[in-house]
């Protein structure tokens, strides 16, 4: 009541009610629990007065009356972020739903014990629950430091929100995580099964984790990965998760359909066996234990003590003398080398102890069966398992027997390892993990690491789970500090793409070194990866180790690149020679290439650049947009013409290419003939170029009356423009608008990081009228601080 009261008084403000609806208002918003229903029945003029004076959580049920009434509460939304936030949000123009943004941003303050709620009598009602009511809003979701976030939404009191959350987030991202306790972890992995295995999520991100915490790592990975080891019953708040056991139930009745109508189909084949087991089912049900809670206790035993020596040889070594199905890399074939005959009678004397730590609980009851009858799946695709013992295994069997969540939040590290050709002899431990022991749940699509150091034995960790991740459609790895490590990674999907299911379409790599030249990582990616669609290799510095490439992996340059679905391909290369020659393999395989994208080449001959033009003119019919960025193009003048010349493309850029660095005033001249000449280029983006004022104002003689281009949007940002030359531009340009009749295709124009700040009001003057012809996207830069930020670093 007191918070409603001081609502009320902020709305009258200190001079008391303006008028009798104001009171009315007030009053009205004090008792809407009770009101409620009839005050959105309230005509239009009433209701849109009304609104202002609610708080978040009855303006939010307020939603849909005001839709009905023909009423925006973009507006309200928007004052309440400024008032209570107190930042201007990036990207602010592009925020098309304020009242989402708003309730997101008040989830997570709120979560994290940034915001209180009772500082402001719009965020306080004792009628809602913050966190649940803005829960159904939040459709992405960051956990940073600690994970208090975590443990606060797997409380018990907080189920219904957690429900939420499951349904309405797509995104969850973890930045700046610390090392956490057991606790902590186990709440995570509540956490990550209902949003990830159970819910929505369909991308993970990690950020800015100088020393990661390897335990938390690779569970993050793994179970956004949707796997989930076998034996260990998921427990939430002391009872099984009610969704896993809705889905055991249906397929335990499933199963046992098939198995009656297996039965009836092989009654004799089964009969010949009835002196050793009385139920057909037996076998199989002592295979699934074997593979569940036997594989399990074999994880738990050797995580649970420290590695012998003989764990920590390579991975090929320690899988080349044990069980394995490995599907082939080249071939596509199994190989199966198995002792499970041994176990056997072993197995029969345990199979009830077994049973009854495992009971129906086993997701992977039917792929169990399956593996039988389908060689190739991938679900039993084992990564390497360490050569133990047996009767060591059965041993620990007892041991681990009704163990939850608390067993996997504390294995070891690096506990999942596979033989790739790109990891062998790179040093660390092999630990264990085989699909076997899990169960396979639902996976995100998407996986961004970002500034995250990963081990050699974390990218063998990565590879292994990339290797069998079918819903994957994009992976970024950004500054992993991977170093030959990338070619592990590799292996990894070079397996996953072997798979007829595999959806990976987009992979962005970029760190600081580039272990080999670009255009050689490039090649052995597509040919590892035929069906990507979306490549890009970022790297800043070169740090090629000559006579030191890893043992496996051969130059890829000279190898013939299979014809792919490269649709986009962008390359940042750190200050290496452009390489036509090695690019010109890649251009030929990628007949369906749209964008190309490359930065910082050298050019090491003025044909090169050449060369690179005839390529895509003969092998990318379908380019659309083609990007060159700090490149020095001042003495390639022949070649930037020929490019604007093209017919098909419809973007064009040149960003930071000194393009007017020694030129003459015909070259301009050409630039702005061409372009007019031009009807299929929409975009030219011109940013960094030095094109000052005069330059600019010609720049408008591309829309005069004798002009067919069809330029869209024009990008001349950090170009030393000044307010004079923008309004110099603009009259011009109105000119030509005139004698045009008022029509041209020009939308918009950018113009970040100018010295528009030198004389604020003609640079007012100049947007306002430039405003009425097209939109403008410009900044509020600071040139002088700029200048000595430059002269700081000189």
């Amino acid at each position: 009541m007191a918070a409603a009261r001081q609502g009320a008084m902020a709305v009258e403000g200190p001079q008391g009610p303006r008028s009798l609806w104001a009171l009315s208002a007030s009053a009205v918003s004090r008792h809407m629990g009770a009101l409620e229903r009839d005050a959105w029945a309230l005509p239009a003029p009433l209701l849109r007065g009304l609104l202002p004076l609610l708080n978040v959580f009855r303006l939010q049920r307020a939603e849909p009356a005001a839709r009905r009434a023909g009423i925006s509460t973009q507006p309200i939304w928007r004052k309440l972020w400024d008032d209570v936030m107190k930042t201007r949000p990036p990207n602010s123009e592009s925020i098309t739903c304020w009242r989402k943004k708003f309730l997101e941003t008040f989830f997570s303050n709120v979560l994290h014990g940034v915001l209180d709620v009772s500082s402001d009598w719009r965020l306080n009602d004792h009628h809602f629950s913050p966190l649940l009511h803005s829960s159904l809003h939040v459709s992405q979701l960051t956990l940073c430091n600690m994970l208090q976030g975590a443990v606060e939404l797997t409380a018990k009191h907080n189920q219904k929100v957690l429900e939420n959350l499951a349904e309405s987030l797509h995104i969850l991202k973890f930045r700046h995580l610390l090392s956490s306790d057991q606790s902590t972890r186990r709440s995570l992995v509540l956490l990550l099964h209902r949003l990830i295995h159970h819910g929505s999520v369909n991308q993970v991100s990690m950020y800015s984790w100088p020393v990661p915490d390897t335990v938390l790592l690779v569970l993050i990975l793994s179970m956004s990965a949707g796997f989930w080891r076998s034996g260990n019953a998921l427990m939430y708040h002391s009872s099984l998760c009610g969704l896993c056991r809705e889905e055991d139930k249906a397929q335990s009745q499933e199963s046992t359909q098939e198995q009656s109508e297996r039965g009836c189909c092989h009654k004799r084949a089964w009969s010949d066996g009835e002196n050793q087991n009385t139920s057909p089912r037996a076998p199989e049900e002592a295979d699934v234990e074997m593979d569940g809670c036997g594989a399990d206790a074999h994880l738990n035993s050797v995580l649970s003590r420290p590695r012998s020596p003989l764990q920590n040889q390579g991975c090929s070594e320690a899988s080349s003398k044990v069980p394995c199905d490995h599907t082939s890399i080249q071939g596509g074939s199994s190989c199966y080398i198995s002792d499970q005959p041994s176990c056997c009678p072993v197995l029969q004397k345990t199979h009830r102890r077994l049973k009854s730590a495992v009971g129906k609980k086993r997701r992977c009851l039917r792929r169990s069966r399956r593996r039988y009858a389908d060689p190739e799946d991938l679900y039993d695709f084992v990564f390497t398992v360490a050569r133990e013992d047996k009767s060591e295994l059965l041993d620990k069997t007892s041991a681990t027997e009704g163990e939850n969540a608390e067993n996997w939040t504390s294995s070891s590290p690096g506990s999942l390892h596979a033989d790739h050709a790109g990891c062998k002899k790179i040093g660390g431990s092999a630990g264990i993990f085989s699909l076997k022991a899990a169960h396979r749940f639902r996976s995100v699509s998407t996986l961004e690491l970002f500034s995250i150091p990963l081990t050699g034995e974390m990218c063998r960790t990565l590879s292994n789970l990339l290797s069998s991740w079918l819903s994957l459609e994009n992976l970024v790895l950004s500054y992993n500090g991977l170093g030959a490590n990338i070619f592990c990674i590799l292996s990894g999907l070079r397996t996953l793409s072997c798979h007829p299911d595999c959806n990976l379409r987009v992979v962005r790599v970029s760190d600081v070194y580039s272990h080999v030249p670009c255009m050689e990582l490039v090649h052995c990616i597509l040919s590892a990866l035929p069906q990507l669609q979306t490549l890009s290799l970022s790297f800043d510095l070169k740090k090629q180790l000559e006579g030191n490439r890893p043992e496996g992996n051969p130059s890829c340059s000279e190898a013939e690149i299979p014809e792919s679905c490269l649709e986009q391909l962008e390359i940042r290369f750190p200050r290496e020679p452009l390489q036509t020659m090695f690019l010109l393999p890649v251009l030929k395989a990628s007949k369906s290439l749209q964008q190309l994208s490359l930065d910082s080449a050298t050019l090491p001959c003025s044909q090169e650049l050449g060369l690179l033009l005839e390529a895509l003119k003969e092998c990318n019919p379908n380019l659309k947009k083609v990007s060159f960025r700090d490149m020095n193009l001042a003495e390639h003048q022949k070649e930037v013409l020929l490019l604007l010349q093209d017919p098909i493309l419809q973007e064009i850029t040149f960003s930071f290419c000194r393009l007017f660095e020694s030129s003459t005033a015909e070259f301009l001249s050409e630039i702005i003939n061409t372009v007019k000449r031009n009807s299929s280029l929409k975009s030219l983006k011109l940013p960094g170029n030095r094109l000052g004022n005069h330059r600019l104002v010609a720049l408008a003689d591309i829309f005069s009356e004798d002009s067919s281009s069809s330029l869209c949007q024009l990008d001349v940002s950090s170009n030393c423009i000044k307010p004079d030359g923008l309004l110099e531009f603009t009259k011009k340009l109105e000119g030509h608008i005139q004698r045009r009749g008022g029509r041209i295709p020009f939308t918009h124009l950018r113009l970040f990081q100018n010295w528009l700040d030198q004389d604020a009001e003609t640079a007012q003057e100049a947007l306002q009228r430039l405003k009425a012809v097209c939109n403008v996207v410009n900044d509020s830069w600071d040139s002088s601080q700029a200048f000595a930020d430059y002269l700081s670093v000189m």
